[in-house]
């Protein structure tokens, strides 16, 4: 029996390499577009991101044109199309966190961790991510470190858990 092309990738060195994960997934869901969310949440969830690999199988698996699994991957804030870092920390930008000063928690942990919003570290440690609300108006202005929030934030909270995690 041949090979099934879509549980291989390239790795480091260019070879070609079977993927478990992939591989139990394709034999998981039918090949049908209406799976593609679903089939794209546990790829999330299992690579922290969507590598571009991992979106020409999808592709062929189900049928589907690249472009369409690029759309779907940028329309919804939940998948990434680099990887995140260990620590993955949103600052909300909504309005009733952006008039409580969430502004300057940004500006501080942009200027601490030396990146952009949608960036990661060099070391892999960090990763930023604007967001617009996390359903915490109540508690602004809020942040998150890999989704725990911290409400009634302040630029000192911010330095204090950043030491803490910097520490780890």
């Amino acid at each position: 029996m041949e090979e099934n092309k879509q549980t291989k990738s390239k790795c480091c060195c260019g070879e070609e390499k079977k993927d478990k994960f992939m591989e139990e997934l394709f034999s998981t869901y039918q090949p049908v577009k209406d799976n593609l969310i679903q089939m794209l949440n546990e790829i999330q969830e299992h690579y922290g991101y969507v590598p571009m690999w991992v979106q020409k199988e999808l592709s062929e698996f189900l049928s589907i044109p690249m472009a369409e699994i690029y759309g779907v991957i940028t329309f919804y804030s939940r998948f990434s199309l680099k990887p995140k870092g260990k620590y993955n920390i949103s600052v909300c930008l909504g309005t009733a966190c952006f008039v409580k000063g969430s502004q300057k928690i940004m500006d501080r942990l942009l200027e601490r961790l030396k990146i952009e919003p949608g960036e990661t570290t060099p070391d892999g440690k960090f990763s930023i991510e604007e967001t617009r609300c996390v359903g915490a108006c109540g508690l602004a202005p809020v942040f998150t470190v890999n989704g725990e929030v911290y409400g009634k934030a302040t630029v000192q909270k911010l330095d204090q858990v950043l030491d803490e995690l910097m520490r780890q």
